[in-house]
């Protein structure tokens, strides 16, 4: 048992110090104002790419890199809409998986240029719908995926928002998870997903979880996402 803990302990600790480099690698991107007017999305994904390089040696992404702006900021992850050049009003948002030393990071923030007070707002919504979703989610010992799927999708809506996701999230781990867990809906925050998040996988090991918030005003054409880790502490981002 003690060897179990031990294990369990490191990986916590894993996913932790991959998620505070990501937010390192966030941060760089702010004070480097790589998002940018004027620039394609394709460049400034690139531009971030050679950042996560230069700062931790990152040579791997365990999922596509994606800078959406405009109305390609209303696309989910599936999606693979065509590179956009960004404007000097975007709004734009940014959603990575480096790998850190085999560990997955998934940490998404969005941005918005210019001085528009409904896409400030819809930024400014992203972390307070999150930390809503993580408090049921905290306060539900037996919660399912479909449960706080189902919440996080009614808060948008209560926000004045359409929640653009099919699902709100994912398992987290060593690399790769995803193959690991190939597309069964128990490895996601989405309906259908009717198993207690609280469990072990099907090694024994705790089940580790994102929380991603997407959402979008059809209307208006805009989106904004963000994303990070849900059950192992906040980030130190904003």
């Amino acid at each position: 048992m003690a060897d179990i803990i031990e294990d369990e302990q490191v990986r916590i600790a894993k996913l932790l110090d991959a998620q505070a480099k990501a937010v390192d690698l966030f941060d760089a991107i702010n004070e480097r104002g790589l998002i940018r007017a004027g620039v394609r999305e394709k460049q400034v994904s690139d531009e971030i790419r050679d950042l996560a390089a230069e700062m931790f040696g990152v040579a791997r992404f365990w999922h596509k890199r994606i800078v959406r702006s405009g109305i390609n900021t209303l696309q989910p992850y599936r999606q693979n809409p065509p590179d956009r050049e960004i404007a000097a009003d975007d709004i734009a948002f940014c959603d990575f998986g480096p790998l850190f030393e085999g560990w997955e990071a998934d940490f998404g923030r969005t941005y918005v240029l210019g001085d528009d007070p409904v896409k400030h707002r819809l930024r400014d919504d992203l972390p307070l719908i999150f930390d809503a979703a993580r408090a049921f989610f905290e306060a539900r010992p037996d919660v399912t995926g479909e449960e706080l799927y189902a919440h996080t999708t009614a808060l948008a809506t209560e926000a004045g928002w359409e929640f653009g996701g099919s699902h709100s999230g994912h398992l987290v781990g060593e690399f790769p998870h995803e193959k690991i867990a190939g597309e069964e809906i128990g490895s996601y925050i989405a309906p259908g997903s009717d198993q207690p998040m609280r469990r072990l996988d099907r090694s024994g090991r705790q089940c580790h979880w994102i929380l991603e918030v997407h959402l979008i005003d059809r209307d208006r054409g805009i989106g904004g996402f963000y994303e990070e880790l849900l059950d192992l502490g906040h980030a130190a981002a904003g």
